[in-house]
């Protein structure tokens, strides 16, 4: 659940989707020197990248909320630390809880969130899409203040940076293709590939998917931390000492959109929430009644602990 009129990102990745590289390598650049994106050219050198690639590596450390600004330019967040520092969980991106955490940081921004990850990952209910009627629907969704402000190119440009981020694009031959290359959330298998369709103008145009079903990956310890920093995030519900299944299910931004889990598969993530948090959260389900009750208060990077080393 987003605040009051949030300030949607729309571009600032320069076309390309994320790369396995990036994320550590702005971490590991920014602990030597805070002013890292001052200066593109030396960041070019310390990132080994051109400007443009400078630029969208900024973006994604930035909307994966592995960095922030600061008065010398950016720091590393403490999950940013937790997760990619030199004695993180994982630096250097060999886990898939670390991908699907950056999933869900990416997916649930807060200060400025990602407007086609926000549409299409909570908005768009039917089976399969197209690029051409997805675009359709993201300018049907525009905000009031944005609406002839956004070109149908530019939403188109954000709508394949989206659908690259995770699926991974072949060529005849089974190459990938270069604008693919590296992306570490294509594992996660989230959009796949669902076929073809004719378009209004003639031509065939691919057909796309989510992947709506259980995830084995997404552990008890992971599912635990994305309940309670959504929890966190919810502005009408920080207080509330308890939250309704129909919220954690279907509500923008919540576990079950954002990791597209049926609801059978989220009932036995739920199940889970009490042994895996020591009592602090639990899930209580009755005929009259499904609802997560908190009870004490938890430490985010405690959390975060227990999906790398779970007790």
């Amino acid at each position: 659940m987003l605040p009051t009129n949030p300030s949607f990102r729309y571009s600032g990745h320069e076309t390309f989707a994320c790369r396995y590289a990036w994320l550590p390598k702005v971490v590991q650049a920014l602990g030597k020197d805070e002013g890292l994106f001052k200066d593109e050219d030396s960041a070019m050198v310390s990132l080994g990248v051109g400007k443009n690639m400078v630029r969208s590596a900024k973006f994604w450390a930035e909307s994966a909320q592995i960095i922030v600004e600061s008065p010398a330019g950016h720091l590393v967040t403490p999950f940013g630390q937790q997760v990619l520092g030199y004695d993180g969980h994982d630096p250097y991106l060999e886990k898939i809880q670390t991908l699907w955490l950056l999933h869900w940081k990416i997916s649930t921004s807060q200060e400025r969130p990602l407007f086609h990850w926000y549409q299409m990952l909570n908005f768009w209910h039917r089976a399969e899409f197209a690029e051409s009627e997805a675009v359709g629907f993201l300018e049907r969704e525009l905000p009031n203040d944005n609406r002839g402000q956004k070109s149908r190119r530019t939403l188109g440009d954000g709508l394949r940076v989206f659908i690259n981020s995770y699926v991974n694009s072949r060529g005849r031959k089974g190459e990938v293709a270069e604008d693919n290359l590296d992306c570490p959330l294509v594992e996660l298998g989230l959009i796949r590939i669902a076929g073809e369709r004719k378009s209004s103008d003639g031509s065939r145009e691919t057909l796309y998917s989510f992947h709506v079903d259980s995830k084995s990956e997404i552990t008890p310890e992971l599912f635990a931390y994305c309940v309670h920093d959504y929890w966190l995030n919810s502005p009408s519900r920080q207080s509330d000492e308890s939250l309704s299944f129909k919220a954690i299910s279907t509500e923008a931004g919540s576990p079950g959109q954002v990791f597209k889990l049926p609801e059978a598969a989220l009932s036995a993530l739920l199940d889970t929430l009490s042994l895996t948090t020591a009592g602090a959260l639990s899930f209580e389900e009755s005929h009259s009644m499904q609802r997560i009750w908190r009870t004490n208060d938890l430490r985010p990077d405690d959390l975060i602990q227990n999906i790398y080393d779970p007790s």
